[in-house]
């Protein structure tokens, strides 16, 4: 694993920095920094103040612009800040100037993702996807960071002890990846193996945006102990029981949460985990509801899918957490024939748009639970008779 010096540190005051560029509005980016300060919190740290700064597009050296880092200097010296956090990713150069201007730790959301990752990761197989994508996400920015070493100036003697240090750390880099791939690959084929070994049962995959009760509902559907909390990638894992409903088998999984902005080399890396989705003959997509912005998660989600090649299996959607969108949208001076009115027209808006296959559950007060598992099951039995459609398949 990394030996990282930009370790968060328990209940670290933090501050956020976001930018808004040519093709995004102020509403958008105050969204994305609500998601970072999530995270945040999940990696232990407390958002203390945001930052936000206009531009076409990002600063080739400061990535925000020498002003607004002024401005930033001046507040975090006043206050007892130690980290600055970026919602985009930033080059090696760029975290070399700003470290060096704002002299604290600077992350950028890639970098704060992996953080959570890693301390997440529990198999084998996740400590390894994790470091890998460790490796590949610091390769670009060795030179970067190692700027401050070079000499300045060019011609005879200008290949300074730097330039011989970050081309040796580029080749150390690059023989752990290579290593890590090797390692990675081994492991994938067991768990191909044992994937293989599971017979002939319909696979069904929970899939959707971190945090929307995945794990809470593979608890109720399974009848299992899977971990589950309210922060973002409570499990990187992919968790697989064997469930029966009605004298009806069937495989549930339960894998990562997909988010906004999950950097290219996570998600390669963590490819082989899903696999299960990629495998699996119907999918659960998980949608919390309440959230402001669940439209734009179900987009996020679906780009995902389309990306691992699982968008044209079929997918039942979940609306959960509807005990927290009537807490949120309903005042106690509402009348019920009002209320009833707007969750009608909620559901017929999503039948419409998921041709039927929905429904709506609250998985904490274990709401239309039984509904759902007749959902499933219906779904389940019909893939079974499309698969064996010459063989008796009993229920």
């Amino acid at each position: 694993m990394i030996d990282k010096q930009q370790k968060i540190k328990t209940e670290e005051r933090a501050v956020l920095v976001g930018l808004v560029q040519k093709d995004q509005t102020s509403e958008q980016v105050a969204e994305y920094l609500d998601e970072l300060a999530f995270l945040a919190e999940t990696a232990g740290a407390i958002t203390i103040e945001r930052f936000t700064q206009k531009m076409l597009r990002p600063d080739s050296k400061t990535f925000v612009g020498k002003g607004k880092l002024e401005e930033i200097k001046q507040y975090i010296d006043s206050r007892n800040i130690g980290l600055v956090i970026f919602d985009d990713e930033l080059t090696g150069s760029q975290i070399s100037n700003i470290q060096k201007e704002l002299k604290v730790v600077t992350l950028d959301r890639s970098d704060l993702i992996l953080d959570i990752f890693a301390r997440r990761a529990r198999t084998a197989q996740a400590k390894v996807q994790v470091e890998l994508a460790q490796y590949q996400y610091i390769l670009p920015r060795l030179r970067g960071m190692w700027s401050h070493l070079e000499r300045q100036g060019g011609g005879i003697g200008s290949r300074g002890p730097g330039e011989t240090e970050i081309e040796t750390d580029r080749r150390i880099v690059k023989d752990k990846i290579s290593l890590l791939r090797k390692r990675l690959a081994e492991i994938d084929k067991q768990s191909f193996t044992q994937r293989k070994d599971r017979g002939e049962f319909i696979r069904v995959a929970l899939v959707g945006y971190t945090n929307v009760g995945k794990s809470t509902l593979m608890n109720l559907l399974s009848k299992s102990e899977v971990f589950a909390e309210n922060k973002l990638f409570a499990t990187l894992d992919t968790t697989t029981r064997k469930v029966v409903f009605e004298n009806t088998p069937f495989l549930l999984s339960d894998t990562v949460g997909f988010i906004r902005k999950l950097p290219h080399h996570l998600v390669e890396s963590f490819k082989s985990t899903l696999d299960e989705v990629r495998e699996a003959d119907i999918l659960l997509h998980v949608v919390d509801i309440s959230h402001a912005q669940h439209e734009d998660q179900i987009g996020t989600v679906n780009k995902t899918l389309q990306e691992l090649k699982a968008f044209d299996k079929p997918i039942l959607t979940i609306f959960n957490k509807m005990d927290l969108y009537e807490e949120r949208n309903f005042d106690e001076w509402l009348q019920d024939e009002v209320k009833q009115e707007i969750l009608l027209d909620l559901k017929q808006k999503w039948e419409h748009i998921t041709e039927g296959n929905c429904v709506f559950v609250s998985a904490l007060e274990k709401r239309n639970i039984d509904e759902l598992r007749t959902f499933i099951l219906n779904k389940v039995r019909e893939m079974y008779k499309i698969r064996y459609p010459y063989k008796t398949v009993h229920f």
